[in-house]
């Protein structure tokens, strides 16, 4: 991992829910102490509008984000790379971290079932954190 602040990419199909609702947490709780970018394999027009809303009711705001294509040189850039279904379209670099979160795709879901996948995602990003960025002392 690189000696400044960890770099995370998030990467799902579509770019439209599950990579951007860790993003959203990963901005939020990990703040200016982490980078964070998000991609999909195949990417949507825009971001699921379920997602959208799971993440408002969680005080997150990813409105503005949009989807982005996978590329190479994100994963180059990144320290630590978590797919969520993206199969084999992540390319594969020595010396990076490479983590697969099983998640249930919010696509095509109402808000009932998006919730609990939100709040896997907010458990699995906070565990990260702790592995990332070392513990305040003195606070």
């Amino acid at each position: 991992m690189s000696t400044e602040k960890p770099s995370v990419l998030f990467v799902c199909v579509h770019n439209a829910g599950r990579s951007q609702m860790a993003a959203g947490y990963l901005r939020e709780l990990g703040g200016d102490r982490v980078e964070v970018r998000s991609a999909g394999s195949e990417p949507k027009d825009r971001i699921n509008p379920v997602a959208v809303e799971a993440m408002a009711e969680a005080g997150i705001d990813i409105t503005g984000n949009m989807p982005k294509i996978l590329t190479v040189d994100a994963v180059k850039e990144s320290d630590v790379v978590i797919t969520m279904g993206c199969g084999d379209a992540c390319p594969i670099f020595p010396g990076k971290r490479y983590e697969d979160w099983v998640l249930e795709d919010p696509a095509g879901q109402g808000i009932e079932a998006v919730r609990p996948i939100r709040d896997e995602i907010r458990r699995r990003v906070e565990e990260l954190i702790g592995e990332l960025l070392p513990a305040r002392t003195g606070v």
